[in-house]
């Protein structure tokens, strides 16, 4: 079993301590925590499976503005449903899919792979009347027509593999197909089209409306020339083309964007991508395309640097993302078209400030290894994976709908 930080929730910083520019979230703090006990000692401790524990979440979801509410509880190899969005700390969650009850743990509940088991699921989203989710090392994603509303629902269809029962990366090839997928962590539906990172061949897929059946091949792919090949930056110099490490999704007023981790930059086509292996219209975190060195090459970051960013949402006119190795949030207005700076900002002191957790104790509104943010409403929801929780937070005043 693993250890974790006992996180102490001691008050959010003062109002006074935000930076200068805007706050993404609540400077309040969040409303509810969920996953991490309160405590002081700061010692490590066993996270034990429970409706009220998680271990290193890295993707949460907002079915609709008021619940249900899904959790990848990546750690423990499931998933963990709240019916309602729970309004104070500690509310245990309601349903479990991928373990037999809530005190078990294993990847695909240490049996045999079906249709209600993960391996370090990832990446959810709202799809549909239904959701999908990245089961990242089953290599594959699962999807639901339906919300689920009970324990260990099965899903309905999967793509990746040709059944439930098979995990094979890549479907036991060495090159990639239209139908393989290979550490899936990312996972989007804008309405029209289903969009996944795939993350272990360095390229986003598309289908075009709800997938139908099992295995069916993606109709567009970005990063690769074809749906065969699966090279680091398509093996070449990176280009506003080409990726690393994409882990994220989200459409942002029109534009699909791509957080490519591996190249500490997101990529952001102005229309979706007709064409495979389309390039993006501009990026940010990078002022050239060849560029990969993390806060550009800077030890400390400033408002137009990323390390690592991995999860991505949209909240009208804003675009969110969560900085992960700079343990904090940023936030780029839509009207700044091809600006590198960005405007808002969670988590930390200043643009200029970086650490885990501010280099101190976890607080309330502190950040460790953010690798989730997703937005319903008002509220987001961060998956605060290195402080083994989810934090339910209200957008700030700024950027509210």
């Amino acid at each position: 079993m693993a250890n974790a930080l006992h996180v102490s929730l001691r008050p959010a910083l003062k109002h006074a301590a935000m930076p200068s520019g805007a706050a993404v979230l609540d400077p309040a703090g969040p409303f509810a925590c969920l996953g991490a006990s309160a405590g002081m000692d700061g010692l490590a401790v066993p996270v034990v499976p429970s409706a009220l524990a998680l271990f290193g979440p890295r993707g949460a979801c907002l079915l609709a503005p008021d619940g249900p509410l899904w959790v990848s509880d990546t750690g423990h190899h499931r998933l963990l449903g709240w019916e309602r969005l729970p309004d104070r700390d500690d509310v245990p969650a309601d349903w479990v899919i991928g373990q037999r009850d809530f005190s078990r743990e294993g990847r695909n509940g240490k049996a045999e792979p079906g249709a209600a088991t993960l391996n370090v699921p990832t990446g959810i989203t709202p799809l549909g009347e239904g959701m999908a989710v990245a089961d990242a090392w089953n290599h594959r994603v699962l999807i639901w027509y339906k919300r689920p509303h009970d324990q260990n629902v099965p899903a309905d269809i999967v793509l990746g593999q040709r059944d439930f029962q098979t995990v094979d990366a890549n479907a036991g090839r060495q090159e990639a197909s239209a139908q393989s997928l290979f550490w899936p962590y990312g996972v989007h539906w804008d309405g029209a089209r289903l969009w996944v990172a795939d993350t272990g061949n360095r390229r986003v897929l598309m289908w075009r409306g709800l997938p139908a059946c099992h295995a069916q091949p993606a109709d567009l792919v970005l990063g690769q020339q074809d749906f065969c090949t699966r090279d680091e930056n398509g093996g070449g110099t990176p280009t506003q083309a080409s990726m690393r490490w994409p882990h994220g999704v989200a459409t942002w007023s029109g534009r699909l964007c791509v957080t490519d981790a591996g190249n500490s930059r997101i990529m952001i086509w102005n229309a979706p991508p007709t064409r495979n292996n389309q390039h993006c219209s501009w990026l940010l975190g990078q002022n050239d395309p060849a560029a990969v060195d993390h806060n550009q090459a800077l030890y400390w970051p400033n408002a137009a640097t990323l390390h690592m960013p991995y999860g991505i949402a949209a909240s009208g006119a804003w675009l969110i993302a969560a900085d992960t190795a700079n343990s904090r949030l940023l936030a780029w207005h839509g009207e700044d078209s091809d600006a590198q700076a960005a405007r808002a900002l969670t988590g930390q002191a200043d643009f200029h400030a970086k650490g885990d957790n501010r280099w101190a104790l976890p607080s309330r509104d502190s950040l460790c290894w953010p690798y989730g943010i997703a937005v319903s409403g008002a509220v987001a929801v961060v998956a605060d994976s290195g402080n083994n929780r989810v934090l339910l937070w209200r957008l700030s005043r700024d950027l509210a709908p």
